[in-house]
């Protein structure tokens, strides 16, 4: 069993909502309970102080966790997949720019209903590590989370929160059908995301999401023109980074819904800056060259 850490009246860094989609469980399974599994989910997240920092309510990080249940593969374990979305408010506008938006597809984990769901990191490798599994990853990103959003403020400012995100890394639930903690689980999973943030070699990221937000998107209401100018040298700074470094999970996971941002900004440019802009941007974002393309021309 997992145990909360200390608490705080003062309101919480993330406002996060957790949906737990149950439609391909089986019938004979009694649904109440992932009522019950998602009332616990929202509680852990939001009740729980995640930083020494004080926030106002309304400098509260927007989060979104949808939980989808795929089956049953023994009494109480499943296997789901995990939607992570969070978003950070532009400057001077209504406008909130995705941090994140991001799948994780190796998730497991046993819940029994009104067990406690909690999360102690000192306490990781419990007895039941499937039990554990599902609140250590939830834990996970909202640490990277707080990471992403902290680096949209100051450079490295989220180093502290990628850290914690290692730790929990590093002490993951292990067991033979427990995945995604492991440089070994494959190219693209939290291992690797954790790693790539605390990688020094990768530190032109951390440069790039400061600029990216604080120099570019938090001018564009009052300054198109100098935000226009500022995602130009992101886009250069992020060539610079995947000439260097290709195929990273780090660069993949901050370009996610990224695109249309780029294009809102970029779309005015003139010939010559868009031209070289779409070049640098089929290479950093190939799942979206088409997109660039054909909408910056």
């Amino acid at each position: 069993m997992l145990s909360i850490g200390w608490q705080s009246t003062q309101a919480q860094e993330i406002s996060a909502k957790v949906t737990v989609l149950s439609n391909r469980i089986a019938t004979q399974v009694d649904k109440r309970i992932f009522t019950t599994l998602q009332t616990q989910l929202n509680n852990l997240l939001n009740n729980r102080k995640w930083t020494e920092d004080n926030f106002k309510v309304n400098e509260r990080i927007e989060c979104n966790f949808i939980l989808n249940l795929d089956k049953m593969v023994e009494q109480n374990v499943y296997t789901a997949s995990l939607i992570i979305q969070a978003a950070r408010p532009v400057f001077n506008s209504n406008y909130q720019s995705p941090l994140i938006n991001w799948q994780d597809n190796d998730i497991r984990f046993r819940y029994v209903e009104f067990q406690p769901v909690e999360f102690n990191e000192n306490r990781l490798n419990a007895s039941d590590p499937l039990a554990v599994n599902l609140p250590a990853v939830l834990a996970y990103y909202v640490n990277i989370i707080l990471g992403v959003d902290y680096d949209s403020f100051s450079i490295k400012g989220g180093s502290p929160f990628f850290k914690k995100a290692l730790f929990i890394v590093n002490n993951a639930p292990t067991g033979n059908s427990i995945y995604g903690w492991s440089q070994f689980d494959g190219l693209r999973n939290r291992y690797w995301l954790a790693e790539n943030f605390m990688n020094e070699r990768y530190t032109l990221m951390h440069d790039a999401i400061y600029q990216y937000y604080r120099n570019s998107l938090d001018y564009f209401y009052d300054d198109e023109r100098r935000a226009r100018e500022e995602m130009m040298n992101v886009i250069n700074l992020l060539h610079t980074y995947n000439t260097s470094n290709q195929n990273t999970m780090v660069l993949q996971f901050f370009m996610q819904s990224k695109s249309d941002e780029i294009i809102q900004i970029m779309k005015k440019a003139a010939p010559d800056q868009m031209q070289r802009a779409v070049g640098m941007l089929e290479k950093i974002d190939v799942t979206n060259a088409k997109k660039y393309r054909e909408q910056l021309k």
